[in-house]
């Protein structure tokens, strides 16, 4: 069965309070609040958002420590050569290049980590309405079709200003 988002349009953050509370009573406790205005997480009783940001600059610094160290360790165990009775292996040109590759892996990482994190590219059209940029604010809920009759009435009933659908296979 395919899941249906809704759309319940909102002229103050009050009614949209209102309807986010009537939401949890029924059963729903995920939603998405779309506004013009920043609030604080959780100022429509919607779960707090975790991220895991700090998760993708750790990897990547791992990774390019860790092709850092292949490549240099590699390089001048395959091409040995001894330069006045020194050791093949040159630590501290291996700092150098640990230190550059440990960078460009977590710097790659955490900009493939924000675009994760911020859902981009949006692959899927979403339902959304544009009076959201005019100060209105959005609920928009993800249920199965034969809840969406439910749902809808009940942005109704918290005085939505308009409700609006989109299917999703």
């Amino acid at each position: 069965m395919a899941d249906q988002s809704i759309l319940g349009l909102f002229s103050s953050s009050d009614e949209a309070v209102e309807a986010a509370d009537k939401l949890k009573a029924n059963g729903v406790d995920e939603f998405e609040v779309l506004s013009d205005t920043p609030y604080p997480d959780g100022a429509f009783g919607e779960p707090e958002s975790r991220h895991r940001l700090y998760v993708f600059p750790m990897i990547g610094a791992a990774l390019g420590l860790s092709v850092a160290l292949l490549l240099t360790a590699g390089t001048q165990l395959a091409y040995p050569l001894v330069t006045g009775g020194k050791p093949i292996m040159a630590i501290p040109a291996m700092f150098i290049i640990s230190y550059e590759g440990t960078m460009l892996g977590a710097i790659l990482f955490t900009i493939l980590g924000v675009l994760f994190e911020s859902r981009l590219p949006g692959l899927g059209k979403g339902v959304y309405d544009g009076r959201i940029t005019e100060g209105y604010i959005g609920l928009v809920v993800k249920v199965p079709e034969n809840r969406s009759e439910e749902i809808q009435s009940l942005f109704r009933e918290a005085n939505a200003t308009d409700v609006k659908t989109s299917s999703e296979s």
